[in-house]
């Protein structure tokens, strides 16, 4: 079985890559910006023809859309996260119509939860801010399609490997600059978030592109229970070792405040995909930290 990564360098896009090269049978092909990429192409600038000729070189059996910006200007975020997608449908019509896209979405499409209950696929989608709604736009873009895709709507992913832009990454560069008594100060702590290893993502990837027969459109790829974000940051700190105190003197970000709570439910994905997760919070923090070193979380 031959499979196409996009975005195969990202947190997400390694751990995927690294769950399908274990596949009986797989050759795993990565495209993507870097020189070092089987398929040097940017999904985001690449027009559909030049894309279009890329996957008939690669002559995937399944393609993974891992690509996508989780911030930047207006115009990034709707290239990668919107016009990319729909350019990638577009050429894979033309070049490889049988070839299985799964395509990694987010939960910030679904927007704020109706009171504390879990966001189920066939919910409404009111995205808050430009982000969910790119990410919204490029799911439609794979839903509308035609093709043989999956939109996997993933929530809050936590892992080895965390980038500095996430909440676990900060969090782990200021532990580490903090000592061991010492007070770490964040913003409003207060939101539940539903928190899933991106093991766990990957292996959800790696069910999708081997599952016979279609798939839904959507699934939610989450733990299936809303934490506190206080307990992400306190986990981290045991994990750390900190004896220190966290301090909560900020507002948060206004997404933290405009959706207090969210979930997923998580039927649809164990029911399509034979798929559940597996990663306890604690085991993913604990892996988050071992991962990380003072060289990549001061800079």
């Amino acid at each position: 079985m031959r499979i196409l990564v996009l975005g195969a360098t990202g947190f997400l896009g390694r751990h995927a890559t690294g769950q399908l090269r274990a596949l009986p049978g797989a050759r795993v092909l990565c495209a993507g910006r870097s020189p070092d990429a089987d398929l040097v192409c940017d999904v985001a600038t690449t027009e559909a023809g030049r894309l279009a000729s890329v996957l008939r070189s690669a002559a995937p059996d399944a393609v993974v859309n891992c690509a996508g910006a989780v911030g930047g200007s207006a115009v990034e975020l709707t290239a990668a996260n919107a016009l990319g997608p729909a350019v990638l449908c577009a050429a894979l019509h033309e070049a490889a119509p049988r070839a299985r896209l799964v395509h990694l979405g987010s939960a910030a499409e679904y927007g704020p939860a109706d009171g504390q209950c879990p966001a189920a696929e066939s919910g409404p989608a009111r995205p808050l801010g430009l982000y969910g709604a790119s990410k919204l736009a490029g799911t439609l873009a794979v839903t509308g399609s035609g093709l043989d895709a999956v939109v996997l709507r993933v929530f809050n992913p936590v892992g080895p490997g965390q980038p500095l832009a996430s909440l676990p990454g900060r969090l782990a560069a200021e532990l580490r600059r903090a000592a061991p008594d010492g007070v770490i100060r964040t913003g409003d702590l207060s939101a539940h978030r539903d928190f899933v290893d991106a093991r766990d993502v990957a292996r959800a990837v790696a069910h999708a592109v081997t599952a016979s027969g279609p798939l839904p459109p959507v699934l939610n790829i989450g733990s299936g229970t809303a934490r506190r974000v206080r307990d992400l940051a306190e986990g981290l700190a045991r994990a750390a070792g900190f004896r220190g105190t966290i301090e909560e003197d900020g507002d948060g970000s206004p997404r933290s405040a405009a959706v207090p709570w969210q979930q997923a439910d998580v039927t649809a994905a164990a029911r399509a995909l034979d798929w559940a997760p597996r990663y306890p919070l604690a085991e993913s923090l604990s892996d988050v930290w071992a991962g990380t070193g003072p060289e990549e979380n001061v800079r």
